[in-house]
Protein backbone atom coordinates (compact mmCIF):
# COMPACT_ATOMS: atom_id res chain seq x y z
CA UNK A 1 0.00 0.00 0.00
CA UNK A 2 2.74 2.41 0.93
CA UNK A 3 3.63 2.45 -3.21
CA UNK A 4 0.03 4.12 -3.66
CA UNK A 5 0.39 6.65 -0.79
CA UNK A 6 3.78 7.48 -2.20
CA UNK A 7 2.12 8.42 -5.27
CA UNK A 8 -0.17 10.78 -3.95
CA UNK A 9 1.02 13.96 -4.06
CA UNK A 10 -1.19 15.90 -6.08
CA UNK A 11 -4.49 16.76 -5.99
CA UNK A 12 -4.85 15.16 -9.79
CA UNK A 13 -2.93 12.10 -8.32
CA UNK A 14 -5.42 9.19 -8.20
CA UNK A 15 -7.37 9.37 -5.05
CA UNK A 16 -9.98 7.53 -6.20
CA UNK A 17 -11.68 4.68 -3.43
CA UNK A 18 -8.49 4.92 -1.23
CA UNK A 19 -10.27 4.07 2.32
CA UNK A 20 -9.09 6.56 4.58
CA UNK A 21 -10.45 7.26 8.32
CA UNK A 22 -11.30 10.61 10.08
CA UNK A 23 -10.75 10.51 13.74
CA UNK A 24 -12.71 13.38 14.87
CA UNK A 25 -15.27 15.75 13.42
CA UNK A 26 -14.68 19.40 14.40
CA UNK A 27 -13.89 21.73 12.07
CA UNK A 28 -10.62 20.31 11.04
CA UNK A 29 -12.48 17.12 11.01
CA UNK A 30 -14.95 17.85 8.46
CA UNK A 31 -12.42 19.67 6.37
CA UNK A 32 -10.43 16.54 5.94
CA UNK A 33 -13.57 14.68 4.97
CA UNK A 34 -14.98 17.42 2.82
CA UNK A 35 -11.46 17.39 0.79
CA UNK A 36 -10.86 13.37 0.60
CA UNK A 37 -14.70 13.46 -0.50
CA UNK A 38 -14.08 15.74 -3.26
CA UNK A 39 -10.75 13.98 -4.33
CA UNK A 40 -13.32 10.41 -4.72
CA UNK A 41 -11.69 8.80 -1.71
CA UNK A 42 -13.81 6.34 0.22
CA UNK A 43 -14.07 7.65 3.93
CA UNK A 44 -15.58 7.19 7.09
CA UNK A 45 -15.32 9.56 10.22
CA UNK A 46 -15.42 8.15 13.03
CA UNK A 47 -15.95 10.64 16.41
CA UNK A 48 -17.73 10.48 19.83
CA UNK A 49 -19.45 13.58 19.32
CA UNK A 50 -20.89 14.55 16.28
CA UNK A 51 -22.03 18.35 15.00
CA UNK A 52 -26.09 18.82 13.72
CA UNK A 53 -24.38 20.25 10.78
CA UNK A 54 -21.68 18.59 10.15
CA UNK A 55 -23.38 14.93 10.47
CA UNK A 56 -25.92 16.54 8.36
CA UNK A 57 -23.65 17.40 5.78
CA UNK A 58 -21.23 14.29 5.22
CA UNK A 59 -23.89 12.03 3.27
CA UNK A 60 -24.70 15.14 1.00
CA UNK A 61 -20.74 15.24 0.50
CA UNK A 62 -20.44 10.75 0.39
CA UNK A 63 -18.89 10.24 3.35
CA UNK A 64 -20.03 8.24 6.38
CA UNK A 65 -20.53 8.55 9.73
CA UNK A 66 -19.86 6.15 12.91
CA UNK A 67 -20.88 8.24 16.26
CA UNK A 68 -20.04 6.43 19.62
CA UNK A 69 -17.55 5.85 22.32
CA UNK A 70 -13.62 5.73 21.10
CA UNK A 71 -11.92 4.32 23.86
CA UNK A 72 -11.69 0.94 22.20
CA UNK A 73 -11.52 0.67 18.47
CA UNK A 74 -14.48 0.04 17.15
CA UNK A 75 -16.03 -2.50 14.86
CA UNK A 76 -17.34 -0.37 12.28
CA UNK A 77 -13.74 0.87 11.63
CA UNK A 78 -11.49 -2.45 12.12
CA UNK A 79 -14.56 -3.57 9.38
CA UNK A 80 -13.75 -1.01 7.31
CA UNK A 81 -10.11 -1.39 7.21
CA UNK A 82 -8.56 1.80 6.36
CA UNK A 83 -5.83 2.67 4.02
CA UNK A 84 -4.67 5.86 5.55
CA UNK A 85 -5.82 6.99 8.62
CA UNK A 86 -6.30 11.16 9.32
CA UNK A 87 -6.40 12.12 12.65
CA UNK A 88 -7.94 15.65 14.31
CA UNK A 89 -5.25 17.50 16.30
CA UNK A 90 -7.33 16.57 19.46
CA UNK A 91 -6.27 13.00 19.43
CA UNK A 92 -2.89 12.39 21.54
CA UNK A 93 -0.57 10.03 20.67
CA UNK A 94 -2.10 7.48 23.82
CA UNK A 95 -5.46 7.33 22.37
CA UNK A 96 -6.35 3.92 21.73
CA UNK A 97 -7.58 4.37 18.09
CA UNK A 98 -4.38 5.98 17.08
CA UNK A 99 -2.11 3.24 18.56
CA UNK A 100 -3.94 0.80 16.80
CA UNK A 101 -3.25 2.63 13.70
CA UNK A 102 0.14 2.52 14.20
CA UNK A 103 0.27 -1.14 15.49
CA UNK A 104 -1.45 -2.31 12.53
CA UNK A 105 1.17 -0.47 10.44
CA UNK A 106 -2.00 1.53 8.52
CA UNK A 107 -0.35 5.41 7.35
CA UNK A 108 -1.26 7.60 9.99
CA UNK A 109 -1.72 11.49 8.80
CA UNK A 110 -2.81 14.55 10.16
CA UNK A 111 -4.18 17.50 8.22
CA UNK A 112 -1.01 19.33 7.25
CA UNK A 113 0.01 16.39 5.44
CA UNK A 114 -2.75 15.70 3.49
CA UNK A 115 -2.69 19.86 2.42
CA UNK A 116 0.52 20.08 1.64
CA UNK A 117 -0.16 16.37 -0.63
CA UNK A 118 -2.57 18.67 -2.48
CA UNK A 119 -1.67 21.56 -1.98
CA UNK A 120 -1.48 22.31 -6.24
CA UNK A 121 -4.95 22.43 -6.44
CA UNK A 122 -5.30 26.04 -7.12
CA UNK A 123 -1.60 27.28 -8.76
CA UNK A 124 -0.01 30.69 -8.63
CA UNK A 125 0.08 32.84 -12.26
CA UNK A 126 3.48 30.78 -12.93
CA UNK A 127 2.18 27.58 -12.44
CA UNK A 128 3.66 26.81 -8.67
CA UNK A 129 1.43 26.10 -5.81
CA UNK A 130 1.05 28.41 -2.65
CA UNK A 131 4.29 28.91 -0.44
CA UNK A 132 4.16 28.10 3.04
CA UNK A 133 4.85 30.01 6.30
CA UNK A 134 4.62 27.69 9.54
CA UNK A 135 4.37 29.64 12.97
CA UNK A 136 4.48 27.69 16.09
CA UNK A 137 5.39 28.44 19.92
CA UNK A 138 4.32 28.45 23.60
CA UNK A 139 3.03 31.74 23.02
CA UNK A 140 2.10 34.55 20.73
CA UNK A 141 1.44 32.10 17.33
CA UNK A 142 -1.33 33.55 16.40
CA UNK A 143 -0.92 37.79 16.71
CA UNK A 144 2.52 36.20 14.99
CA UNK A 145 0.50 34.67 12.28
CA UNK A 146 -1.53 37.64 11.72
CA UNK A 147 1.39 40.51 11.74
CA UNK A 148 2.79 38.23 8.84
CA UNK A 149 -0.33 37.86 6.85
CA UNK A 150 -0.93 41.67 7.50
CA UNK A 151 2.63 42.63 6.12
CA UNK A 152 2.99 40.29 3.60
CA UNK A 153 -0.95 41.60 2.42
CA UNK A 154 0.93 44.95 2.42
CA UNK A 155 3.78 44.02 0.43
CA UNK A 156 1.22 43.09 -2.17
CA UNK A 157 0.96 39.37 -1.54
CA UNK A 158 -2.10 37.06 -1.58
CA UNK A 159 -1.92 36.01 1.73
CA UNK A 160 -3.61 33.80 4.20
CA UNK A 161 -3.49 32.85 7.32
CA UNK A 162 -4.68 29.39 8.60
CA UNK A 163 -4.68 26.64 10.41
CA UNK A 164 -4.18 26.17 14.10
CA UNK A 165 -5.60 30.23 14.24
CA UNK A 166 -9.04 28.72 13.34
CA UNK A 167 -9.32 28.29 9.63
CA UNK A 168 -8.38 24.69 8.52
CA UNK A 169 -6.06 24.86 5.89
CA UNK A 170 -7.04 22.92 3.38
CA UNK A 171 -10.09 25.08 3.14
CA UNK A 172 -7.38 27.69 2.33
CA UNK A 173 -5.56 25.30 -0.15
CA UNK A 174 -8.74 24.65 -2.22
CA UNK A 175 -10.01 28.10 -1.96
CA UNK A 176 -10.40 29.06 -5.81
CA UNK A 177 -9.19 32.48 -5.29
CA UNK A 178 -5.69 31.25 -4.59
CA UNK A 179 -2.85 32.63 -2.61
CA UNK A 180 0.70 33.50 -2.86
CA UNK A 181 1.60 32.52 0.96
CA UNK A 182 -0.04 30.23 3.24
CA UNK A 183 0.46 31.58 6.90
CA UNK A 184 0.29 28.42 8.84
CA UNK A 185 -0.29 28.65 12.74
CA UNK A 186 0.44 25.12 13.87
CA UNK A 187 0.09 23.48 17.21
CA UNK A 188 2.22 21.12 18.58
CA UNK A 189 -0.48 18.21 18.24
CA UNK A 190 -0.28 18.86 14.31
CA UNK A 191 3.37 18.75 14.62
CA UNK A 192 3.67 15.48 16.25
CA UNK A 193 1.32 14.15 13.54
CA UNK A 194 3.68 15.35 10.56
CA UNK A 195 6.45 14.42 12.14
CA UNK A 196 5.58 10.55 11.06
CA UNK A 197 5.99 12.25 7.57
CA UNK A 198 9.47 14.09 7.79
CA UNK A 199 11.04 11.07 5.60
CA UNK A 200 8.67 10.68 3.31
CA UNK A 201 8.14 11.29 -0.59
CA UNK A 202 7.48 14.52 -0.33
CA UNK A 203 7.58 15.87 3.34
CA UNK A 204 6.22 19.29 3.99
CA UNK A 205 9.04 21.75 3.05
CA UNK A 206 7.59 25.36 3.59
CA UNK A 207 9.79 28.55 2.46
CA UNK A 208 10.66 29.55 6.05
CA UNK A 209 9.42 28.66 9.95
CA UNK A 210 9.66 29.88 13.28
CA UNK A 211 9.22 28.45 16.85
CA UNK A 212 8.62 31.45 19.01
CA UNK A 213 9.29 30.15 22.12
CA UNK A 214 9.40 26.99 24.56
CA UNK A 215 7.58 26.22 27.54
CA UNK A 216 6.28 23.79 29.50
CA UNK A 217 2.33 23.14 27.89
CA UNK A 218 0.04 20.19 27.28
CA UNK A 219 2.10 18.11 29.14
CA UNK A 220 -0.94 15.38 29.59
CA UNK A 221 -1.40 14.90 25.58
CA UNK A 222 2.73 15.11 24.70
CA UNK A 223 3.56 12.68 28.01
CA UNK A 224 6.44 14.53 28.83
CA UNK A 225 8.16 18.34 28.10
CA UNK A 226 11.15 16.26 25.81
CA UNK A 227 8.48 14.87 23.91
CA UNK A 228 6.59 18.51 23.49
CA UNK A 229 9.73 19.62 22.84
CA UNK A 230 10.48 17.52 19.91
CA UNK A 231 7.08 18.41 18.64
CA UNK A 232 8.01 21.62 18.78
CA UNK A 233 11.10 21.21 16.07
CA UNK A 234 9.77 19.39 13.49
CA UNK A 235 8.53 23.05 12.53
CA UNK A 236 11.91 23.79 10.76
CA UNK A 237 12.17 20.33 8.92
CA UNK A 238 12.77 21.08 5.34
CA UNK A 239 12.69 24.79 5.43
CA UNK A 240 13.93 25.89 2.48
CA UNK A 241 14.65 29.75 2.94
CA UNK A 242 14.36 31.00 6.69
CA UNK A 243 14.62 29.51 10.20
CA UNK A 244 13.90 31.97 12.05
CA UNK A 245 14.49 31.85 16.10
CA UNK A 246 14.31 33.62 18.79
CA UNK A 247 17.69 34.60 20.46
CA UNK A 248 16.41 34.91 23.97
CA UNK A 249 15.62 31.66 23.77
CA UNK A 250 18.19 29.07 23.76
CA UNK A 251 15.82 25.89 23.16
CA UNK A 252 14.70 27.61 19.85
CA UNK A 253 18.41 27.95 18.83
CA UNK A 254 19.12 24.57 19.54
CA UNK A 255 16.57 23.20 17.06
CA UNK A 256 17.61 24.95 14.28
CA UNK A 257 20.64 24.17 14.68
CA UNK A 258 19.37 19.77 14.54
CA UNK A 259 17.18 20.87 12.23
CA UNK A 260 17.51 19.01 8.66
CA UNK A 261 17.18 21.81 6.61
CA UNK A 262 17.22 22.37 2.30
CA UNK A 263 20.70 23.64 1.89
CA UNK A 264 21.35 27.14 1.63
CA UNK A 265 18.57 27.99 4.64
CA UNK A 266 19.88 30.49 6.53
CA UNK A 267 19.19 31.29 10.45
CA UNK A 268 17.48 34.24 11.22
CA UNK A 269 17.52 35.54 14.64
CA UNK A 270 15.12 37.66 16.53
CA UNK A 271 15.16 39.74 20.08
CA UNK A 272 14.36 42.88 22.00
CA UNK A 273 18.46 43.53 21.77
CA UNK A 274 20.65 44.53 19.45
CA UNK A 275 20.87 42.63 16.61
CA UNK A 276 24.17 40.86 14.78
CA UNK A 277 24.28 40.30 11.56
CA UNK A 278 21.32 38.12 9.73
CA UNK A 279 19.31 39.02 12.86
CA UNK A 280 16.17 41.80 13.59
CA UNK A 281 16.25 43.67 16.58
CA UNK A 282 16.20 47.06 18.63
CA UNK A 283 18.11 49.65 18.97
CA UNK A 284 17.09 52.85 20.17
CA UNK A 285 13.53 52.27 20.63
CA UNK A 286 13.60 51.07 16.72
CA UNK A 287 12.82 48.01 15.25
CA UNK A 288 15.80 46.99 12.86
CA UNK A 289 16.75 44.36 10.61
CA UNK A 290 20.05 43.65 9.86
CA UNK A 291 19.44 40.23 7.97
CA UNK A 292 17.70 41.34 4.47
CA UNK A 293 20.32 43.67 3.29
CA UNK A 294 23.65 43.25 1.24
CA UNK A 295 25.23 45.74 3.94
CA UNK A 296 24.13 43.89 6.34
CA UNK A 297 27.50 43.56 8.47
CA UNK A 298 27.72 47.52 8.80
CA UNK A 299 24.16 48.23 8.01
CA UNK A 300 20.53 47.72 9.42
CA UNK A 301 16.94 48.94 8.01
CA UNK A 302 14.43 50.88 10.03
CA UNK A 303 11.22 48.68 10.13
CA UNK A 304 9.20 50.86 12.78
CA UNK A 305 9.79 52.58 16.62
CA UNK A 306 8.79 51.07 19.58
CA UNK A 307 6.67 54.10 20.36
CA UNK A 308 4.51 54.36 17.23
CA UNK A 309 3.78 50.71 18.24
CA UNK A 310 2.94 52.18 21.94
CA UNK A 311 0.41 54.33 19.81
CA UNK A 312 -1.42 50.88 18.34
CA UNK A 313 -1.38 48.99 21.96
CA UNK A 314 1.57 46.95 20.90
CA UNK A 315 4.37 48.15 23.00
CA UNK A 316 4.75 45.07 25.49
CA UNK A 317 7.63 43.67 25.12
CA UNK A 318 6.03 40.20 24.05
CA UNK A 319 4.44 41.79 21.21
CA UNK A 320 7.00 43.74 19.67
CA UNK A 321 9.14 40.20 19.75
CA UNK A 322 6.45 38.88 18.03
CA UNK A 323 6.33 41.88 15.53
CA UNK A 324 9.93 41.37 14.54
CA UNK A 325 9.47 37.63 14.15
CA UNK A 326 6.63 38.10 11.49
CA UNK A 327 9.35 40.58 10.09
CA UNK A 328 11.92 38.34 9.54
CA UNK A 329 9.37 35.46 7.85
CA UNK A 330 7.87 38.84 5.72
CA UNK A 331 11.28 40.16 4.79
CA UNK A 332 12.00 36.47 3.78
CA UNK A 333 9.42 36.63 1.04
CA UNK A 334 10.77 40.19 -0.24
CA UNK A 335 8.34 42.37 1.90
CA UNK A 336 9.79 45.91 1.81
CA UNK A 337 10.41 47.51 5.47
CA UNK A 338 7.97 50.22 4.27
CA UNK A 339 5.38 47.55 4.09
CA UNK A 340 6.29 45.75 7.24
CA UNK A 341 5.49 49.27 9.19
CA UNK A 342 2.33 50.57 7.28
CA UNK A 343 1.51 46.76 8.26
CA UNK A 344 1.99 47.19 11.93
CA UNK A 345 0.55 50.72 11.83
CA UNK A 346 -2.75 49.08 11.02
CA UNK A 347 -2.41 46.19 12.83
CA UNK A 348 -4.64 45.56 16.07
CA UNK A 349 -4.89 43.03 18.66
CA UNK A 350 -7.42 40.00 18.90
CA UNK A 351 -9.64 40.62 21.88
CA UNK A 352 -8.46 38.90 25.24
CA UNK A 353 -4.50 39.84 24.49
CA UNK A 354 -3.48 42.52 26.72
CA UNK A 355 -6.59 44.29 26.14
CA UNK A 356 -7.61 47.61 28.28
CA UNK A 357 -10.93 47.30 29.49
CA UNK A 358 -11.08 50.19 31.35
CA UNK A 359 -9.35 53.20 33.18
CA UNK A 360 -11.31 55.08 35.92
CA UNK A 361 -10.26 56.46 39.23
CA UNK A 362 -6.71 56.28 38.23
CA UNK A 363 -7.05 52.17 38.08
CA UNK A 364 -6.21 50.17 34.78
CA UNK A 365 -8.63 47.45 34.12
CA UNK A 366 -6.41 44.64 31.65
CA UNK A 367 -7.71 41.58 29.83
CA UNK A 368 -5.25 38.97 28.84
CA UNK A 369 -7.58 36.01 29.25
CA UNK A 370 -5.73 34.64 26.29
CA UNK A 371 -2.87 33.88 28.59
CA UNK A 372 -3.66 30.13 29.37
CA UNK A 373 0.02 28.84 30.37
CA UNK A 374 2.63 30.11 32.51
CA UNK A 375 4.77 31.17 29.60
CA UNK A 376 2.30 33.62 28.25
CA UNK A 377 1.09 34.70 32.07
CA UNK A 378 4.60 35.91 32.62
CA UNK A 379 5.13 37.94 29.62
CA UNK A 380 1.77 39.96 30.54
CA UNK A 381 3.41 40.14 34.66
CA UNK A 382 6.36 41.36 32.61
CA UNK A 383 4.44 44.42 31.12
CA UNK A 384 2.23 45.08 34.19
CA UNK A 385 5.23 44.64 37.23
CA UNK A 386 3.08 45.39 40.66
CA UNK A 387 -0.05 44.32 38.83
CA UNK A 388 -3.36 43.08 41.14
CA UNK A 389 -2.60 39.97 39.04
CA UNK A 390 -6.42 37.41 38.70
CA UNK A 391 -4.74 33.82 38.08
CA UNK A 392 -6.39 30.16 38.02
CA UNK A 393 -8.20 27.53 35.92
CA UNK A 394 -6.73 24.02 34.97
CA UNK A 395 -3.57 24.14 35.01
CA UNK A 396 -2.82 21.19 32.11
CA UNK A 397 -0.43 19.54 34.19
CA UNK A 398 2.08 22.49 33.89
CA UNK A 399 4.25 23.79 36.94
CA UNK A 400 3.73 27.02 38.26
CA UNK A 401 5.77 27.70 40.67
CA UNK A 402 8.56 29.33 38.46
CA UNK A 403 6.12 31.76 37.64
CA UNK A 404 5.11 32.90 41.14
CA UNK A 405 9.06 32.45 42.05
CA UNK A 406 9.88 35.02 39.40
CA UNK A 407 6.78 37.14 38.82
CA UNK A 408 4.38 36.42 41.48
CA UNK A 409 6.40 37.67 43.94
CA UNK A 410 6.37 41.50 42.37
CA UNK A 411 3.14 41.51 42.31
CA UNK A 412 0.66 43.67 44.92
CA UNK A 413 -2.22 41.37 45.41
CA UNK A 414 -3.40 37.77 43.84
CA UNK A 415 -6.88 36.34 43.02
CA UNK A 416 -6.84 32.87 43.04
CA UNK A 417 -9.64 31.47 41.25
CA UNK A 418 -10.94 27.99 39.39
CA UNK A 419 -10.56 24.38 40.28
CA UNK A 420 -6.94 23.81 40.62
CA UNK A 421 -6.17 26.34 43.25
CA UNK A 422 -3.97 24.34 45.35
CA UNK A 423 -0.71 24.00 43.57
CA UNK A 424 -1.08 27.95 43.05
CA UNK A 425 -1.72 28.22 46.88
CA UNK A 426 1.28 26.35 48.05
CA UNK A 427 3.38 28.26 45.11
CA UNK A 428 2.73 31.38 47.04
CA UNK A 429 3.21 30.27 50.58
CA UNK A 430 6.90 28.72 49.31
CA UNK A 431 7.76 31.64 46.89
CA UNK A 432 6.11 34.58 47.70
CA UNK A 433 4.87 34.70 50.88
CA UNK A 434 4.36 39.00 51.40
CA UNK A 435 1.85 38.50 48.98
CA UNK A 436 -1.46 39.16 49.95
CA UNK A 437 -3.87 36.11 48.30
CA UNK A 438 -7.41 36.58 48.01
CA UNK A 439 -8.98 32.77 47.27
CA UNK A 440 -12.32 33.12 45.05
CA UNK A 441 -14.72 29.83 45.77
CA UNK A 442 -14.66 27.82 42.54
CA UNK A 443 -18.63 27.15 43.38
CA UNK A 444 -19.03 30.77 42.13
CA UNK A 445 -18.91 29.56 38.25
CA UNK A 446 -21.90 32.20 37.54
CA UNK A 447 -20.86 35.48 39.70
CA UNK A 448 -17.01 34.31 39.96
CA UNK A 449 -15.99 37.18 37.99
CA UNK A 450 -18.46 39.91 39.24
CA UNK A 451 -16.93 38.28 42.72
CA UNK A 452 -13.17 38.94 41.99
CA UNK A 453 -13.39 42.65 40.08
CA UNK A 454 -14.91 43.79 43.55
CA UNK A 455 -12.32 42.13 45.27
CA UNK A 456 -9.54 43.87 43.24
CA UNK A 457 -11.72 47.49 42.87
CA UNK A 458 -11.16 47.21 46.93
CA UNK A 459 -7.65 46.55 47.37
CA UNK A 460 -6.66 48.99 43.67
CA UNK A 461 -5.18 52.56 44.28
CA UNK A 462 -4.47 55.27 42.23
CA UNK A 463 -1.59 53.78 39.35
CA UNK A 464 -2.56 50.19 40.13
CA UNK A 465 -3.19 47.92 37.24
CA UNK A 466 -5.94 44.95 37.45
CA UNK A 467 -4.44 42.20 35.29
CA UNK A 468 -6.26 39.17 34.60
CA UNK A 469 -3.69 36.19 33.02
CA UNK A 470 -4.78 33.44 34.55
CA UNK A 471 -1.79 31.25 33.27
CA UNK A 472 -4.32 28.48 32.76
CA UNK A 473 -6.88 27.00 30.33
CA UNK A 474 -10.74 28.20 31.01
CA UNK A 475 -12.75 24.96 30.76
CA UNK A 476 -13.49 24.57 34.39
CA UNK A 477 -15.68 27.48 35.01
CA UNK A 478 -15.88 29.17 31.21
CA UNK A 479 -16.69 27.99 27.88
CA UNK A 480 -13.73 29.01 26.79
CA UNK A 481 -10.70 31.95 27.33
CA UNK A 482 -12.73 34.32 25.09
CA UNK A 483 -15.77 33.63 27.87
CA UNK A 484 -13.84 34.21 30.41
CA UNK A 485 -12.54 37.46 29.27
CA UNK A 486 -15.96 38.98 28.18
CA UNK A 487 -17.30 38.33 31.48
CA UNK A 488 -14.41 39.93 33.50
CA UNK A 489 -14.51 43.16 30.84
CA UNK A 490 -18.49 42.75 31.69
CA UNK A 491 -18.26 42.66 35.28
CA UNK A 492 -15.69 45.85 35.15
CA UNK A 493 -18.35 47.60 33.33
CA UNK A 494 -20.96 46.78 35.66
CA UNK A 495 -18.85 47.92 38.38
CA UNK A 496 -18.04 51.26 36.91
CA UNK A 497 -20.96 51.81 35.99
CA UNK A 498 -22.63 50.96 39.25
CA UNK A 499 -19.96 53.60 40.80
CA UNK A 500 -20.80 56.08 38.47
CA UNK A 501 -24.10 56.01 39.84
CA UNK A 502 -23.44 55.90 43.58
CA UNK A 503 -21.38 59.41 42.83
CA UNK A 504 -24.08 60.91 40.86
CA UNK A 505 -26.43 59.98 43.94
CA UNK A 506 -24.18 61.27 46.52
CA UNK A 507 -25.17 64.82 47.36
CA UNK A 508 -20.92 65.72 48.09
CA UNK A 509 -20.37 64.76 44.11
CA UNK A 510 -22.84 68.05 43.42
CA UNK A 511 -25.40 66.06 41.58
CA UNK A 512 -29.48 66.98 41.98
CA UNK A 513 -30.74 66.44 45.83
Amino acid sequence: MSGRLDELTSWRADWSGLRVAVLGLSVTGFSVADTLAELGADVLVATEHADPEYARLLPVIGARLHVGALDAVPNALVAFAPEVVVASPGFPPTHPVVQWTRQQGIALWGDLELAWRVRDKVARADGSPADWVLITGTNGKTTTTQMTAAMLAAGGLRAAPCGNIGIPILDAVRDPAGFDVLVVEVSSHQLWYLSHQVDGPDPVSPHASVCLNLAADHLKWHGSFEAYRDAKAVVYAHTRVACVYNRADAATMRMVEDADVVEGARAIGFGLDVPGPSDLGVVEGILVDRAFLEERRTSALELCTVADMADRGLAAPHIVANALAAAALARSLGVGPTAVRDALLRFRLDAHRIAVVATAGGVTWVDDSKATNPHAAASSLAAYPGAIWIVGGLLKGVDISDLVATRGARTKAVIVIGVERSPILAAFARHAPAVPVIEVDAGETEDVMARVVQLAAERARDGDVVLLAPATASFDQFSSYADRGERFAAAVHELLARGADDEHDDPASGGDT
